[in-house]
């Protein structure tokens, strides 16, 4: 009776062992045959033909574009000089005029009244001068003729020196007095366009308030700043080409509404420090406008182009993006498929700028929905002229 039991117990015991361990192995069971199934799909799978791209380093001249400040060459605010009312005003706004044309007149009657006063003044201290000097003669012949002592002459000859004098203080005021009646008749400095007039006839304007404006458009100054990496960029390239003291490029406007400028730009000067702050330094260039298009105070960029040599150019439709990561297949001589992430340097029309690639390496070119890490394809090679038809370098 005893035997029977203890040998069911063992029995059910090694079946629930059984089990037990059947359970636990089922998941690589299923594991290994899900990988046996998919390794057989792989093998099976007839490898399809891709157009295939080979990299090779290329020179490429690149835009690039800086927000520039663009001011007139002569730029100058016109004020008031003394306090007066506005008499006539002899220009527009947005006239243009000439140096030494005549734009405001202001009220003269009072620095009138001052020239006046000043010339009177002038005019008694000369006729005193010269009575001074006829007493100074007549006392020279008494002394000579020792008919007065020499003392007379000597006092006379002070109040000469007085009298002189007094004719120097009176010149001095009628000169002073004559700058002030001309600050009343304000004139153009220079040829340039009239800018907004605040006063208009018959206003009160004090000491230094603002007339007008006047902006010489006949050429403008662009601004515009570079960081130091870019400038070092663009010295190298400057003294590869020759060494030039001078800058003499040619550069390129573009308007604040997408349009490019007609004329092109010299490059005139560089600002003579980089910038602590901001690790930047100033550029001038110079545009001719002779329609007068741009105004003083106008927005725009200057493109300007740098030299990146042994640059590969991948074209934009060879490349996925996942997340911030721009990815290519890459194709290796057995023909086998791996993924491989860059950063490019920069978009260039239809194409990413890179260096970090190798000259041979070879990219799927096309159909890239197609294939997947580790997958076979058959290379169709891709010319040079057919993958890059809209750029134009030196390969």
């Amino acid at each position: 009776m005893n035997i029977e039991k203890t040998s069911c117990f063992s029995v059910r015991k090694t079946i629930d062992h059984s089990h037990v361990l059947i359970f636990l192995l089922l998941p690589f069971l299923v594991l290994f045959s899900c990988q046996s199934k998919e390794k057989r799909r792989l093998k099976n799978r007839k490898a399809i033909e891709i157009p295939v791209l080979e990299l090779l380093p290329t020179t490429v001249q690149v835009p690039q574009a800086y927000i520039a400040d663009i001011q007139a060459i002569q730029f100058v605010e016109v004020r008031s000089k003394v306090e007066g009312f506005v008499d006539q005003i002899f220009v527009d706004e947005g006239q243009f005029v000439t140096k030494g044309q005549k734009l405001f007149q202001l009220s003269s009657a009072e620095y009138s009244e001052l020239v006046n006063a000043a010339r009177a003044n002038l005019a008694r201290a000369q006729a005193e001068q010269q009575a001074a000097k006829v007493e100074v003669e007549r006392l020279q012949i008494l002394v000579d003729k020792n008919i007065i002592s020499a003392s007379e002459l000597e006092l006379a000859k002070s109040k000469m020196t007085v009298a002189n004098s007094q004719i120097a203080e009176a010149e001095s005021k009628l000169k002073s007095a004559l700058t002030g009646l001309s600050y009343t008749t304000i004139k153009a400095p220079f040829d340039g366009l009239v800018d907004r007039i605040p006063f208009k006839t018959g206003s009160l304007v004090t000491e230094n308030d603002l007339l007008t404006s006047i902006t010489d458009i006949s050429s403008v100054f662009a601004y515009y700043k570079m960081n130091e990496s870019e400038y070092l960029n663009f010295m190298r390239d400057k003294i590869a080409k020759g060494g030039a003291k001078e800058i003499t490029e040619e550069l390129t406007l573009i308007l604040s509404d997408g349009q490019i400028y007609p004329h092109k730009g010299i490059l005139e000067t560089t600002e003579g420090d980089i910038e602590s702050g901001t690790g930047s330094i100033g550029f001038r260039v110079r545009f001719p406008n002779p329609n007068q298009l741009i105004k003083h105070g106008a927005s725009g960029r200057v493109q300007m182009n740098s030299t990146l040599e042994n640059i590969f150019l991948i074209p934009q439709k060879s490349t996925f993006e996942i997340q911030d990561f721009t990815y290519v297949y890459l194709v290796d001589k057995e023909g086998k498929v791996r993924v491989r992430s860059f950063k490019p340097i920069q978009r260039y029309g239809l194409y990413y700028l890179a260096d970090s690639f190798l000259p041979g390496d070879k990219i799927v070119y096309e159909g890239i929905q197609q294939v997947s890490d580790g997958a076979r394809v058959v290379p169709v090679p891709v010319s040079k002229e057919d993958a890059y038809d809209q750029f134009v370098g030196t390969f």
